[in-house]
């Protein structure tokens, strides 16, 4: 395996996060390979995630939302041999929609995977398709993949040193409240958080609070609210992801709702209660033993991610 293309059809900064355990265990499954990665949206591993240092080599052949738009494939071939990069090895497509599917096989390659219409489309098929890519792959060549996972003491040292100094003692909880895309109101409510805030002070336990330093209005609503809170980003010149994982490393727990955040704070490994309402939690809640659920539509039989009351949360600090 040369040359091994990955694409990612996601475009939040999540989306790229949950991709860090696959592509850090085939990097070190195919130590002599190249990587490189197509994404229909902007390059978060060499832009905001460039400080995880998860090194691919981005391929950009000019197609904005690759994969989305069905005129693609008129152009897919042309413009990969003005690049002049030949033919991969291997391509991996992380996503299921027909359409992206047949336009990415339009690259020149040996061999291709992908779940779309249940691996059909793969170049090698298998006795039966899962969700865990882990698991296909595994099928796909015949031997197992060992999993990997992203190692915050991995991050440098000035991310590192930068949280310690922001967060240096110990009983801080965590809460990251806001939303990113808002096609679908996934927020509890920020007076619900105000108050389980309050309570865990009451259990002598200090409320860290994940918000980004120009939601000014955001910031002093809850500081009016709850006093006591740190905000330990607007205390920093550095602002990226990795700084949230490093911070999130010195919580003893953490609540979110899902959101990017909840995904770098997963990358620290430490308890987690994660609050969904709208979205699948089944699809987007960090997989991993320290995080604990907690779904409207299972426990309240509604979407409303308000449903959720601020005593169940509180029961599972």
């Amino acid at each position: 395996m040369e040359r091994i293309l990955i694409y990612n059809s996601g475009g939040g900064l999540g989306d790229s996060i949950q991709l860090f355990p696959l592509i850090i265990s085939l990097k070190s499954h195919f130590k002599k390979s190249k990587f490189y990665y197509l994404g229909a949206h902007a390059n978060h591993f060499n832009g905001r995630l460039k400080e995880y240092n998860i090194k691919l080599e981005t391929l950009d052949l000019g197609l904005k939302y690759f994969g989305f738009r069905w005129w693609h494939v008129l152009f897919v071939k042309k413009r990969f041999t003005k690049a002049a990069l030949g033919k991969f090895s291997l391509i991996i497509d992380l996503q299921s929609k027909l359409r992206n599917t047949m336009i990415l096989k339009q690259i020149p390659h040996n061999f291709f995977y992908s779940r779309t219409l249940n691996g059909r489309l793969s170049s090698k098929k298998i006795k039966s398709f899962s969700s865990d890519h882990f698991e296909n792959l595994s099928l796909f060549f015949e031997e197992d993949i060992l999993k990997l996972d992203f190692k915050v003491k991995k991050l440098p040292k000035q991310i590192l040193s930068e949280a310690k100094k922001l967060l240096p003692n110990s009983n801080y909880v965590g809460f990251s409240v806001t939303q990113g895309n808002e096609y679908r109101k996934k927020s509890w409510s920020i007076f619900k958080f105000t108050a389980l805030a309050n309570k865990i002070l009451s259990k002598n336990k200090i409320p860290v609070f994940f918000v980004e330093k120009n939601r000014v209005d955001l910031i002093e609503k809850i500081k009016s609210q709850v006093p006591a809170a740190i905000f330990p980003e607007i205390n920093s010149e550095l602002a990226c992801p990795a700084l949230v994982t490093a911070l999130a490393s010195r919580l003893e727990t953490a609540v979110s709702i899902d959101n990017g955040v909840m995904h770098m704070m997963a990358l620290a490994k430490i308890p987690m209660i994660v609050l969904f309402g709208p979205t699948k939690s089944e699809k987007f809640a960090p997989k991993n033993k320290f995080t604990k659920i907690l779904d409207s539509k299972k426990i309240h039989n509604s979407k409303d991610i308000n449903s959720i009351e601020v005593d169940e949360v509180l029961s599972l600090i």
